[in-house]
């Protein structure tokens, strides 16, 4: 069991552990600036150029991530259709139009290969959100998996991880579903035993295809929409130092960073906050 250190920060999931796919959605109450950054080949994502730093809108409402791959992107009307009932999105002439970002994993070929989230499901998510959620093999990360390179008897659980990390009143958190390709690593110095031979390469390396990490950093920062974009890029440095390899060309790897302007905080040390709650997030899954 987590708890989000932001009152307004919610996390809800739908999860089918027979056919081990599922959705999570994090939902913000009130303005929160956003942005975010894709650095896999292969992304499966809904309304991400919304968040580059030229575009009109700066707040989200809501970060949809599912299963299903490209299929799973559906469960994000969902999380539209709840969020406009409660009166919740961009206001325009005509009404709120919620904003709400997906992001999908492949995790078709772990349990059924066509069942995946829907409208309905991504609906009960964002009923479901709490401060108090769990981890693990749910939600979103009920068929994710980690070490396939090395073939597919290697494959092993990965799962949504969360983390929380601060300096004096800055606080940075990051919940993570990881469905990597390769390994979660710890702290040993992959370069340096790439650089002896000492590294464990596989003996036959799998198709490196079907994968991916995302998530969302969050942090009370008083930061703007370019500084967002700059804590996303940190949560990749973060996602790199845990997973070996990562950011494939096969890869769907995307992060958002969202914030609500509370504390004053330095920009670096924000980065380095960042990247460090993301690699925690991943590391954790790994522990059983």
């Amino acid at each position: 069991m987590a708890i989000s250190p932001f009152p307004w920060l919610r996390v809800g999931h739908w999860t089918d552990g027979d056919a081990k796919t599922g959705c999570t959605v994090i939902r913000f109450d009130g303005d929160v600036v956003a942005s975010g950054e894709v650095r896999g080949g292969a992304p499966a994502t809904r309304e991400f150029a919304l968040l580059e730093p030229t575009r009109l809108v700066e707040s989200i409402n809501a970060v949809c991530l599912s299963g299903g791959s490209a299929f799973g992107l559906a469960a994000a009307d969902g999380a539209l259709t709840a969020l406009q009932a409660d009166g919740i999105g961009y206001p325009t002439a005509h009404g709120v139009v919620p904003i709400v970002i997906g992001m999908s994993l492949y995790d078709l070929g772990v349990g059924a290969r066509d069942i995946w989230p829907g409208a309905t499901e991504g609906e009960i998510a964002t009923r479901d959100a709490s401060q108090e959620f769990d981890l693990g093999l749910i939600g979103a990360g009920a068929g994710a998996t980690v070490g396939k390179w090395r073939g597919p008897d290697a494959a092993r659980s990965g799962g949504l991880g969360f983390s929380v990390v601060a300096k004096g009143a800055v606080t940075v958190c990051a919940i993570v579903v990881v469905n990597a390709v390769g390994d979660i690593v710890g702290g040993t110095d992959v370069a340096a035993h790439v650089a002896s031979g000492e590294f464990d390469w596989p003996d036959a390396p799998s198709a490196l295809r079907e994968n991916t990490t995302i998530g969302v950093i969050a942090t009370n920062a008083r930061v703007s929409k370019t500084e967002c974009r700059t804590l996303a890029e940190a949560g990749h440095d973060g996602l790199a130092r845990a997973l070996v390899p990562a950011h494939g060309p096969t890869d769907g790897d995307a992060l958002v960073a969202v914030a609500r302007p509370e504390v004053n905080a330095d920009l670096s040390h924000l980065r380095i906050l960042a990247a460090a709650a993301i690699e925690q997030a991943i590391r954790v899954v790994a522990v059983p």
